[in-house]
């Protein structure tokens, strides 16, 4: 697991030593990036259920100008300052320790590009969404970006946002919603 491209490409950031944590490979994670294009660049994006911080650290490294961190596990508190510290990001990432409600109740800004990579099949995705909505917390024309698994369908729209695009990986597939 790397940083594809930016300011700090070629970084191997530390991986899980168990299969608790999920992260996302560095193919989906490329492909991710070429949807997204730079609609994150000095902008404030966020890694829910971030496991190894993957996603929000490869947005540092295109640009991103914040990334708020959130995970509940431990053992991915531990591995994302460590992924953090290693990176030498410590000014822009902000970690967000408990369940996905309390820390995006926490955020206390708009965000550009929300990543949302929960457990698969655990149900959170939808309600992550809905919550999201609720907050207001996506600035208008952002995205959320959902990884999830093939077996796990989602609607066309949630709440505001709507499903611009979808594309499977295998047994992975990523779903964009954008706010109008």
């Amino acid at each position: 697991m790397r940083i594809i491209t930016g300011s700090l490409k070629g970084r191997r950031l530390e991986s899980p030593k168990n299969d608790k944590i999920r992260p996302t490979s560095d193919k989906v994670k490329e492909a991710i990036f070429s949807m997204l294009f730079d609609e994150f660049y000095d902008m404030p994006v966020c890694d829910l259920f971030a496991g190894t911080g993957n996603l929000g650290l490869e947005a540092i490294s295109r640009g991103a100008s914040r990334c708020y961190f959130a995970d509940s596990a431990r053992d991915s508190i531990s591995l994302l300052k460590r992924n953090i510290a290693y990176c030498n990001v410590g000014d822009k990432a902000v970690l967000l320790a408990g369940d996905y409600v309390t820390a995006l109740q926490r955020i206390r800004e708009k965000i550009s590009v929300i990543f949302l990579d929960p457990p698969y099949e655990a149900g959170y995705m939808q309600k992550a969404i809905e919550t999201i909505d609720t907050l207001d917390l996506l600035e208008d024309g952002g995205s959320i970006v959902a990884e999830h698994s093939a077996f796990e369908k989602l609607d066309d729209s949630i709440g505001k946002y709507k499903k611009v695009k979808e594309k499977c990986y295998g047994k992975i597939v990523i779903s964009i919603y954008r706010h109008p």
